[in-house]
Parts: structure tokens; C-alpha cells; sequence
């Protein structure tokens, strides 16, 4: 386990906005509907409430600042080694046991490449807020998978949807193997891929068919911390409040990406006539 302290970087996102349109904080304080006494005192301690947290970074997003998106860029190109969490309701300490057990890998710390992977995960809640971490790999037993079908077998097994075919010999195998590692390194499946993979498992389509329609997302990878040896291994780099603009907005692309991913699998059973079913691959 390690605790996370860590705060809003608002002073000094409001000493950069200062700067960058060459006002000052009367001038800000009008632009922004936050009182100049509650600024002086952000800038004093860093901290305020979520509605005037809310405020000042919609003011940032509504005039084209993309303030979170490139401090990714910044904090990848100073580390290198970044990952990305997306949290509901925030983060006071991380654990190998903090998810829940019917994730795509079972219990363990998930982590995204992206800032928009892991802001696509939690835009829905009011009180989310992403998180960036440095990591190092060294050491630690890694099982990867590409999206292929052991991943979509894997995903399929840990989120209960294999029935009868959880104790094959091919399934037994892929997961003695993952739960050997401390780290899983696999393409994301997100709730809408999941509906694919279980008309997979259910028979209603080949694996074809559910390959090529997954394919289509194109979330990136996620890392699975298994481990408390894993766990140690992570750095925490910075919190980002995550504006209501912001979140509408992500909110609006899941929308679109749903509309691609149901496209192609409807052009995917035109192509893909004649895979193999779940219950031919685990005879």
C-alpha cells in the first residue's frame, strides 16, 4: 500500500494563466466569477471547494486551454515512464486489492496510457479527478497480451461469463499464467467492448467477428499493479481536476465511439461468416 497526498495544482495553474493572457487577479477574478479574497487565498494555500475548483478550470477549458492534456505532454516528455488512473471519488491511498474482483483482470491497480483513457472511465462522476503516476517495470514479472483471442479468453474468465468453459485446459492455462505475474500489460475492454466478448461467450458470434469489432476501439493499454512488490513501483506525479466542460465532452465521444464499434461489428458479421464459435475453440 502506499498513501496519496496529493492536491490540485491551482496556484500554479493560476500563476499560469495570469501570465499567459497578461492580466491580473481583479482582471481574473471578473473573467473567471471567483472573488478576488477567495484568489489571494488560493494562491496562498492552494486549496479551495469544488465549485470554485469547478469554475476556474471551466474558464481554462471554455477558452481553449487543454491545461490537463498538456501537462501529459510535459510530465511524458520530462519522465517518460507515465501512467494514468481515473478516480471516482479520489485517491487516499492505493492498494494491490483495490479494484473490484469482476474487472477484466480481477482485483489489482488499473492504469492507462492515456490521460483521455483514464478520464473516459470516470467523466461521469461529479467528483472525479485523474491521477499521473511514475512507474518502473524492473523486477516485476510481466504477462501481456495483445488483443487476440487468450485476451478476450482472459477478460471473458474474470468477469464470469465462461460458464462451463472455465475449467478448459486452454483457459486453465492463460490464467495460471496471469495470476503469476505482477503486472498485466493488455489492450482496455470497456463496457461496451464487454457486450462483444459476451455475445462471443454466448455463442451468438464467432470470434472473427468479435476480434475485429474490438479491434475497433482502440482504447491503449492498461496496466494491472497484481502486487504489493508492483504497487511500490508506483510514483505519484499530479492530481487534475476535471472541469464540467471536460467531462460533457468526453462524455459526448463515448457516445460517437459506441455508434463505431456497433458499425463495425455489423459490418464484421457480413465479413467474418465463417470463424470458429467459443464452443468449437474449447472443445
Amino acid at each position: 500500500m502506499i498513501n496519496i497526498k496529493i492536491d490540485y495544482k491551482i496556484k500554479e495553474d493560476i500563476e499560469f494563466i495570469l501570465e499567459a493572457e497578461k492580466i491580473n487577479l481583479s482582471e481574473l477574478s471578473e473573467k473567471t466569477k471567483i472573488s478576488r479574497t477567495t484568489l489571494e487565498e488560493i494562491k496562498k494555500t492552494g486549496k479551495t471547494t469544488d465549485s470554485v475548483y469547478d469554475k476556474f478550470y471551466s474558464y481554462l477549458y471554455n477558452n481553449g486551454y487543454r491545461i490537463n492534456a498538456v501537462k501529459e505532454e510535459l510530465i511524458k516528455e520530462k519522465y517518460h515512464n507515465i501512467l494514468f488512473h481515473g478516480s471516482k471519488d479520489g485517491l487516499s491511498e492505493i492498494t494491490a486489492t483495490g479494484s473490484r474482483n469482476n474487472c477484466d483482470f480481477g482485483s489489482g491497480f488499473y492504469l492507462g496510457e492515456t490521460y483521455n483513457q483514464a478520464l473516459s472511465f470516470v467523466c461521469e462522476s461529479d467528483k472525479s479527478s485523474v491521477y499521473s503516476f511514475k512507474y518502473s517495470l524492473a523486477d516485476l514479472v510481466i504477462k501481456r497480451f495483445e488483443c487476440n483471442l487468450d485476451w478476450m479468453f482472459a477478460i471473458c474468465f474474470f468477469r464470469g461469463t465462461l460458464g462451463k468453459y472455465s475449467s478448459s485446459d486452454i483457459i486453465t492455462k492463460i490464467i495460471t499464467e496471469t495470476k503469476a505475474a505482477d503486472v498485466v500489460i493488455a489492450p482496455i475492454a470497456d463496457n461496451k467492448m464487454f457486450y462483444i466478448m459476451a455475445q462471443f461467450t454466448e455463442g451468438e458470434i464467432n470470434a472473427d467477428v468479435a476480434l475485429h469489432s474490438l479491434s475497433a476501439s482502440n482504447l491503449g493499454l492498461q496496466y494491472i499493479f497484481y502486487t504489493e512488490k508492483a504497487i511500490k513501483k508506483l510514483h505519484p506525479v499530479e492530481r487534475y481536476f476535471l472541469c464540467s466542460p471536460e467531462r460533457e465532452d468526453c462524455k459526448k465521444r463515448l457516445i460517437d465511439r459506441g455508434y463505431e464499434i456497433d458499425t463495425k461489428l455489423k459490418l464484421a458479421k457480413r465479413e467474418f461468416k465463417n470463424g470458429l464459435y467459443i464452443e468449437e475453440l474449447l472443445k
